[in-house]
């Protein structure tokens, strides 16, 4: 298990920071009087709060609204992007935390917010109502994975969690947890809002990112995680993250378009 470091070891400090996190880095739980937006522009990162974990590789940026208690866990060197959102201008974006995608003017404004220092006052201000815009143009992503309260559904996703590439089918693990197929499936859909598979396609496509984003091969990612073969493993990745593993990994080196 890594240990939670200081948030002041590398995590940027400022409002609208950036910083190179390196990979294994944890910033424990908290929360913020404003919205904040934490975008990777290389690397990845995961977000964790009371409603699930949000995973958010170079082409997501995660959004926080204040009050919300959370946690960050980066998987390999990334890029972390800081931006703060006044609470009087959060009522223009989701009331809850979430996952949207970045268009590549949302990239450019939020590079330059992180990146230089206010020369002109005001200046801030106006790229952030642009961040804002296209956030409200964005739609949510799937990278959403929700955690149940249902201490049966818990046992099961908990199994899952600890080998996410385990071929079990409900029946049997519902066997190792003492509940039925029947009760775990309207489990997963009235407590999770999504059925069995999807909840554990999605769960292997957040470990999936994190192996892409280390360097592992799309063959050797779609074993470790579970699929029985790469095509069906690049089908599932590109529903879920809206690119191919390849192009995800083309896109890391910056070789992308």
């Amino acid at each position: 298990m890594l240990k939670t470091r200081p948030s002041s070891a590398r995590w940027p400090t400022t409002p609208h920071g950036s910083g190179w996190i390196p990979h294994g880095y944890h910033l424990a739980p908290h929360s913020h009087p404003q919205g904040q937006l934490v975008y990777a522009a290389a690397g990845a990162l995961a977000t964790t709060t009371e409603r699930g974990t949000w995973v958010a590789p170079f082409n997501r940026v995660t959004w926080t609204p204040p009050g919300f208690v959370h946690s960050h866990r980066i998987y390999g060197k990334t890029d972390a992007r800081l931006v703060a959102v006044p609470a009087d201008r959060c009522g223009e974006l989701a009331a809850h935390p979430c996952v949207c995608a970045v268009s590549p003017l949302l990239r450019e404004v939020l590079l330059v917010l992180t990146d230089r220092e206010e020369v002109r006052p005001g200046a801030h201000d106006r790229l952030l109502a642009v961040v804002i815009d296209e956030l409200a143009e964005s739609s949510e992503q799937s990278l959403h994975l929700p955690e149940p309260r249902d201490d049966r559904l818990r046992a099961v996703t908990d199994l899952l969690h600890a080998d996410p590439g385990r071929a079990a089918t409900l029946v049997e693990l519902g066997r190792t947890v003492g509940a039925s197929e029947r009760t775990l499936s309207r489990l997963f859909h009235t407590e999770l809002g999504m059925s069995f598979h999807r909840w554990r396609t999605t769960l292997r496509v957040h470990h999936a990112l994190v192996h892409l984003t280390n360097g592992w091969s799309v063959t050797g990612t779609a074993v470790e995680c579970g699929w029985s073969n790469p095509s069906s493993f690049i089908d599932a990745f590109s529903e879920v993250v809206g690119q191919t593993p390849g192009r995800y990994q083309a896109n890391l080196r910056g070789d992308g378009p």
